[in-house]
């Protein structure tokens, strides 16, 4: 009876598909952003400490997750003089809160390729909800490392008063445009996905 039981059971309720495990390529990817500087221009930055990684099947984005840590010390305005204003006490305030993170909730297909991903982001002990606009760019072998890649392109726009960070409001601007370019190493050997 076992015999013919199991294999009814198992087509009945087949095993969830799990998403594949990436670990981000640090060297491939960026966290960019961009303020206005009293009117004048958008002054650029970027945090070059990235860690973590992700979950992902292009087929089912609903079982998406992700989990990442930014150094908030490896802050990159091109002058190191701004680099320690920015990490001071009226800005980032890296000497407490060292970190920043962000933990998906969720992601959703809106249309082929394109999505959002919801969120929390934890800046300067501040957590708020953080949704981003984000492009599946490919998932395939690289030719030459033979790593199994995928990569993504996000962005999205928070107000820096939401996480305590008000000063030189508004001559300095509050909205913080951040852009995303991120490849992910696949970890283990699940069946391949290309598009």
């Amino acid at each position: 009876m076992k015999r013919f039981l199991l294999p009814l059971l198992a087509m009945l309720f087949p095993a969830a598909a799990t998403a594949a495990e990436y670990r981000f390529d640090t060297v491939h990817s960026q966290v960019q952003f961009q303020v206005w500087h009293l009117g004048f221009s958008r002054s650029e930055g970027e945090f070059h400490d990235l860690r973590g990684g992700f979950q992902f099947d292009p087929e089912h984005w609903d079982r998406s997750r992700c989990e990442v840590q930014i150094g908030v010390a490896s802050l990159d305005l091109d002058d190191a003089a701004w680099n320690r204003k920015l990490l001071g006490k009226d800005w980032f305030d890296a000497q407490a809160h060292p970190e920043m993170q962000f933990r998906c909730t969720g992601m959703t297909q809106v249309e082929n390729g394109h999505g959002r991903i919801d969120g929390e982001l934890t800046l300067r002990g501040v957590t708020r909800p953080v949704s981003l606009e984000v492009t599946f760019n490919r998932a395939a072998t690289h030719k030459y490392s033979l790593q199994f890649i995928a990569g993504f392109s996000a962005t999205t726009s928070i107000k820096r008063s939401d996480f305590g960070m008000t000063s030189l409001l508004p001559e300095v601007g509050d909205d913080i445009e951040i852009r995303l370019e991120i490849e992910g190493i696949r970890e283990g050997k699940q069946r391949d996905h290309k598009k």
